[in-house]
């Protein structure tokens, strides 16, 4: 967990709380059961990812890799292989500034805005959809989505009994096994259990993740109400790798860890109750309360920090958070017209310990993080147009309990959409959006890095960023499904006011330091594109071109870590029960420092899948980074000039065996 890594609702038909209907993003299924998330007829930017697609590319890794399949996204990791930290990126912007929910709830941290996927692993074997939406897309629970949002649903709970064991085995001593159980629906009542393990000694040198997850899912599905309840629980444990290694060391032996001797130790805690109440046939209700715990620490080497012999000291920074909140949405279908409102706000605390290994505690202090919002979207459908506005009223601040006196700090955010879309012949659509966005700076940027505040020597604070960034996003897009093809293009232009940007640089607490620029834009053309070739060949293209600047003190530079071009290319051939692909990913040159003089460059991956399924069992086998690529995708410049870099694993792979009861 050490780094951070409006509904749209446009309706042409009625629903009937026994039957499946999709309006816009809101999906109102059996028992009148609703989620968020955009359909084809919503202006917005987006991709759907299925559990079936989960299920034949998963071996335990990070969300962050698969979600790099998709356009405009980059990935990383510590350790160099896909387990233990990962980080994500789209069109260059960092995960922080991206809302991720489950089911409407919240996942990032208030505080410093993360999702910590690596607290809950194993997370995607049992999420039954994912949407990506790039760009500000629609409103949503919790942190701004500023640079996109992540869309997680839970089990589906609709689906048949049955009980499935997994194994699987890979390079680096890499190692997943789980279980997972399914009641489908009796007496109007379903379960969901699955139980995770997963390790790995990672590919750099003392890097391994020991990590576990449970998550619990169970329903009642009453005649005028449904009841949901969801149970996510994680712990981990990393050595830690953090630290970029500088390019002398990596010539000598690639799989050099810049870190000695550090290690975390992290459980998280996740409780979701919702209730659904179709309220007769044209309105419905839908309210969820819910509460994370997390509790953990992990260790700082300074002598690693700053390249010296290893003393053998330790500093160890220690956390002890409490999430807790809720939301009520209320949707009101007519014959053309849809509206919905909703109001969510959540309380958060979060105790910081910082201690030395020869001197003990050397502070505490204790952050407040709250929030409360609400939002109203209107949706109109006349003949081949559909309109939408949503406007979202959205306030939080921060306070602080420490030996450094500060004020506390309030925003509040008014963030307007509004766009269209227009229905052409051949199930195609074609659609442009507009939308404002806010966001508040994490406690990491107003501390600049410090984990306890720091103070002049009048014991006045002293704060860096604490002003908001915004964004103004247009996206214009087309696009268009049959049966053997189906094409998503789209062009963004992002402007930004006070961006809050990564300036290439680790903070002594391990996180990313930020600067904030005056103006700034990403602009930027993608696709995704898949075609099937008969009954056996299938490809998949998933491409992105970006173009962005940053304006500051009259010099025009590019943004670090925002390649300009990605290239996603892959062919499947599945004939009976095999399943062939190979994949390609070509990643252009990055930029790792403002003043653009050190770079991570351009490289191409190929990786392959070979899989059998049959009734019971699926056996299927991973080739990654088969041509041996030596690469890296990630770096910064330290503070004396020297380039750092992190180098991602050479050829490797990962056997998967799973058998159905």
């Amino acid at each position: 967990m050490k780094h951070l890594l409006f509904p749209v609702l446009l309706f042409t038909t009625s629903c009937a709380a026994a039957q499946n209907t999709i309006h816009g993003d809101t999906i109102i299924t059996k028992k009148a059961f609703i989620t968020y998330r955009a359909d084809r007829l919503t202006p917005v930017t987006y991709l759907d990812i299925s559990s079936k697609e989960f299920k034949q590319k998963s071996t335990g890794q990070e969300p962050s890799f698969l979600l790099s399949e998709t356009p405009s996204i980059t990935a990383y990791s510590d350790a160099g292989n896909t387990q233990g930290y990962s980080y994500y990126r789209i069109r260059g912007i960092d995960q922080t500034r991206i809302n991720t929910t489950l089911d409407g709830m919240p996942l990032n941290e208030p505080e410093d805005q993360g999702a910590y996927f690596s607290n809950y692993p194993d997370l995607l074997n049992s999420v039954s959809r994912m949407q990506i939406q790039r760009g500000v897309g629609t409103s949503k629970n919790g942190s701004a989505g500023y640079g996109g949002n992540i869309q997680l649903f839970s089990p589906n709970l609709y689906e048949p009994a049955g009980t499935e064991v997994g194994l699987g085995y890979g390079s680096f001593n890499s190692l997943r096994a789980y279980a997972e159980y399914k009641s489908g629906v009796k007496n109007k009542k379903a379960f969901y259990a699955r139980a995770s393990e997963v390790y790995s000694d990672g590919y750099k040198y003392t890097s391994g993740n020991n990590s576990q997850s449970v998550f619990l899912s169970a329903a009642s599905f009453a005649d005028k109400s449904t009841w949901k309840i969801n149970v996510l629980a994680g712990h981990q444990q990393n050595q830690l790798a953090w630290l970029a290694v500088s390019d002398s060391l990596i010539q000598t032996d690639r799989r050099t860890n810049a870190n000695k001797g550090e290690q975390d130790n992290f459980t998280q805690y996740l409780a979701q109750l919702v209730n659904i109440r179709p309220l007769g046939n044209r309105a419905s209700l839908q309210s969820s309360i819910y509460y994370t715990f997390l509790d953990g620490n992990y260790d700082f080497n300074p002598s690693s920090f700053s390249g010296l012999p290893s003393t053998g000291e330790l500093f160890n920074y220690a956390f002890l958070s409490h999430f807790a909140g809720g939301y009520s949405n209320y949707s009101f279908q007519a014959k053309h017209l849809i509206i919905t409102t909703g109001i969510e706000g959540h309380l958060y605390s979060r105790s910081h310990t910082g201690s030395y290994t020869s001197v003990g505690e050397l502070y505490s202090n204790t952050g407040h993080k709250d929030e409360g919002g609400a939002f109203v979207k209107a949706g109109y459908n006349w003949q081949h147009f559909n309109l939408f506005a949503d406007v979202q009223y959205r306030y939080t601040s921060f306070s602080y309990e420490g030996s450094v006196h500060l004020d506390r700090i309030k925003w509040n955010f008014i963030n307007p959409k509004a766009g269209i879309s227009y229905e052409l012949p051949g199930r195609a659509v074609l659609y442009y959006t507009i939308g404002n966005t806010g966001r508040e700076p994490t406690r990491n940027d107003i501390f600049g890095g410090s984990d306890d505040l720091l103070s002049d020597s009048v014991r006045n604070p002293i704060t860096f960023v604490t002003t908001p960034e915004y964004v103004t996003d247009q996206e214009i897009g087309y696009r268009v499904q049959h049966r053997n093809f189906s094409i998503n293009a789209n062009g963004y232009y992002m402007a930004f006011r006070n961006e809050i940007v990564l300036d290439g640089k680790i903070g002594p607490n391990g996180l990313a330091l930020t600067n904030k620029v005056e103006r700034s834009y990403r602009s930027g053309l993608e696709l995704t594109a898949t075609y099937n070739a008969g009954k056996h060949f299938s490809f998949i293209n998933n491409s992105s071109f970006n173009y962005s600047r940053i304006e500051e003190q009259k010099e025009i530079f590019s943004p670090i870590l925002t390649p300009p071009l990605i290239i996603n290319q892959e062919v499947r051939y599945n004939y009976k029960h095999i399943d062939i692909a190979l994949s390609a990913r070509y990643q252009d040159k990055a930029f790792i420092d403002f003043a653009n003089t050190a770079a991570v460059n351009a490289y191409t991956l190929i990786n392959a899948r070979v899989g059998y399924q049959a009734r019971h069992i699926g056996v299927t086998l991973f080739l990654y980074n088969i041509t041996n690529t030596k690469y890296y995708n990630s770096g910064y410049v330290d503070y004396d000039g020297s380039k750092k870099y992190y180098v991602q694993a050479p050829a490797n792979f990962y056997l998967s065996l799973k058998y159905r009861f």
